[in-house]
C-alpha cells in the first residue's frame, strides 16, 4: 500500500530482499520499481518514505520496522546511524561477507560480462573492530545536534566538537565519544586533546566562516607499536597544547603539526613540522620495513593488507626470473613485497612524493632490483619506457577507485605480458576494465578480501592470463 505525503511517497509492508551498491538495501515497490533504502538490511519488513523518485527507482528511508531481519545484530557504537561510517554495523559479520562476495561476483558477471572461474571465498578480517591504523577527525565550533537535543529545552552553550563530518552536512561535525575503528590509545588521545584545548581556551574551527584555530587531528598507529599524532592549526600553533599531549602520552613517537590557512584541510601541499619524536613511524611486513610519514599512503588495515599482498604475490606465480611492473605503485609496498621472487620490479606512480618514499623504503630494505618512476600513468607507460626498462612478463596493477584509463588498457594489450594481476577497491570499475581486456586475457582466479568490516567496501584481486 502506498500513500503520498508532501510529495514523498510512503510504502508500507515492504520486504527488503537484497543489498546493493554502496551498501544500500534493495526492495520492490508495488508499482514494480526498485527501492533503494539506506537504513535497512535484507530480511527487514518496514515502512519506507521516499526522498527521491526516478524513472526506474526510488530512494527511501525506513521510518518504521514491522519485522527485523534475522541477519541483524546489535551495533556496538553509540553513534551508529548518525555517523557516516560503519553503515553495516547492524548486520552480522557473516552476512556482511556474503553480500560483499555477491557484489564482486555480480559486478564481474553483469558489468564485465566475464565468464568467471570459481570465485574463492572472501577472506574476512580477524578483527571486525579496531582494525584501522589511520583516523582523521575534524574540529568544529558548530557541532551536529541530535533531534533529542533540538527538541529539548536545554540550552547548549558548548558547541565544540571533535569527530566526523555528518553526511551531506559539510559544515557540521558529530562529536565522537568513542570510535570503534582504531585501537587504544586513539580514543584517549582524542578525548584528551579536546578537553585540554577547551581548558586552554583554544578556539575550534568554523569552516563556513574560516575562523578558529584547531582544524583537524590525525592519529596513525602501526604494527611496530609506534604512534603518530598530527594537529592542524589554522594560523598559528599552540605550544601549550602540543607540550601537554607530549607529556601525557609518552608513547607517542611522532608528534607533528601543520599551520594551514587555506580554504581546505588537505596537507599535501603544506609544510609538516615535527614537534617531538621522529617525523615518521614504521610499518613492517615479512621482515620488510616501510617508513610512513604524515603524507604517506599505506593500506589502513595492516593485517588485511598483508593478506592482500600475499594473494597478489601468489597470483603472480613468480619464479625469480620475471620482469614485473607494478602500476600505480604508491609508496612501492607491493613492488617491494614481491621483489625477492622477481628478477626485476619496476614501479610507476603519479605522485612524486610517493615515489621518493618508495625509493627510500627500498634502500631501508636493501632491495636492489626495484626501480621507481614518477609520472602520469597514461603518459609514462609507453613503448619507449618499456624499451628502456625491459618488457614485463607480469604486470600488477592497483589503480584508484576510478579504475585504469583507457589508454593504459590499450598499452597493456600492446605490451602483452603473460599475466596481469589486477587489485581493485572498486569491483564495478574493475569489471569495466576486465571487459576491455577480455578478448586478450582470460580471468582465471578471483579473490575478494574484506579490508573494511562494518562497511560495504570490498577489495578484489583478479588473475588474468593471456589467451592462446
Amino acid at each position: 500500500m502506498a500513500r503520498k505525503r508532501n510529495k514523498h511517497i510512503i510504502f508500507e509492508n515492504i520486504e527488503v530482499i537484497d543489498a546493493g551498491a554502496k551498501g544500500k538495501a534493495i526492495a520492490k515497490a508495488p508499482d514494480g520499481k526498485v527501492i533503494f533504502i539506506k537504513n535497512a538490511i535484507p530480511g527487514d519488513i518496514c515502512t519506507v518514505k521516499t526522498f527521491k523518485k526516478r524513472k526506474n527507482y526510488y530512494e527511501a528511508t525506513a521510518i518504521r520496522f514491522d519485522n527485523l531481519s534475522e541477519k541483524r545484530t546489535q551495533p556496538a557504537c553509540e553513534h551508529f546511524g548518525t555517523c557516516g561510517g560503519c553503515k553495516w554495523q547492524h548486520m552480522a559479520y557473516e552476512f556482511q561477507l556474503f553480500y560483499k562476495q555477491q557484489e564482486v561476483e555480480n559486478n564481474l558477471k553483469r558489468l564485465g560480462n566475464i565468464t568467471l572461474p570459481k570465485v574463492f571465498p572472501i577472506i574476512g578480517s580477524a578483527e571486525q573492530y579496531y582494525y584501522r591504523n589511520k583516523m582523521e577527525f575534524s574540529f568544529s565550533n558548530n557541532k551536529w545536534l541530535t533531534l533529542d537535543q533540538i527538541n529539548s529545552n536545554e540550552v547548549i552553550e558548548n558547541k565544540n566538537a571533535l569527530g566526523f563530518h555528518i553526511p551531506g552536512m559539510w559544515d557540521k561535525i558529530l562529536d565522537i565519544n568513542k570510535c570503534w575503528l582504531q585501537a587504544d590509545p586513539s580514543n584517549a588521545i582524542r578525548q584528551f586533546i579536546k578537553q585540554k584545548a577547551e581548558e586552554l581556551n583554544i578556539s575550534f574551527f568554523n569552516v563556513r566562516n574560516q575562523e578558529g584555530l584547531l582544524r583537524t587531528l590525525m592519529i596513525r598507529t602501526s604494527s611496530t607499536k609506534e604512534i603518530m599524532v598530527l594537529l592542524q592549526f589554522y594560523k598559528e600553533k599552540r605550544e601549550q597544547l602540543l607540550q601537554a599531549i607530549s607529556t601525557n602520552f609518552p608513547e607517542i613517537t611522532s608528534l607533528q603539526y601543520v599551520i594551514n590557512s587555506k580554504g581546505n584541510d588537505t596537507i599535501y601541499d603544506q609544510n609538516v613540522i615535527c614537534f617531538s619524536g621522529k617525523d615518521h613511524i614504521f610499518e613492517q611486513m615479512e621482515g620488510l620495513r616501510f617508513k610512513i610519514t604524515a603524507k604517506s599512503f599505506y593500506q589502513t588495515n595492516s593485517a588485511q593488507a598483508y593478506e592482500l599482498y600475499k594473494i597478489t604475490r601468489d597470483f603472480a606465480g613468480l619464479t625469480g626470473n620475471e620482469i614485473v611492473y607494478d602500476l600505480y605503485t604508491g609508496t612501492g609496498t607491493i613492488a617491494q613485497f614481491v621483489a625477492k621472487q622477481a628478477k626485476k620490479v619496476v614501479g610507476i606512480e603519479a605522485v612524486p612524493e610517493a615515489i621518493e618514499a618508495a625509493k627510500e623504503n627500498a634502500k631501508i630494505n636493501n632491495i636492489n632490483n626495484a626501480q621507481f618512476f614518477a609520472g602520469d600513468m597514461k603518459k609514462i607507460f609507453t613503448q619507449q619506457f618499456i624499451l628502456q626498462n625491459e618488457k614485463p612478463d607480469v604486470i600488477i596493477t592497483d589503480p584508484p577507485r576510478d579504475g585504469m584509463h583507457k589508454d593504459v588498457i590499450k598499452q597493456l594489450i600492446k605490451v602483452a605480458p603473460t599475466k596481469i594481476v589486477y587489485v581493485s577497491c572498486n569491483s564495478a570499475t574493475q569489471a569495466r576494465d576486465l571487459a576491455l581486456l577480455d578478448k586478450y586475457y582470460k580471468v582465471t582466479k578471483v579473490q575478494p578480501v574484506d579490508m573494511f568490516p562494518q562497511t560495504h567496501h570490498v577489495e578484489n584481486v583478479v588473475l588474468l592470463e593471456k589467451r592462446i
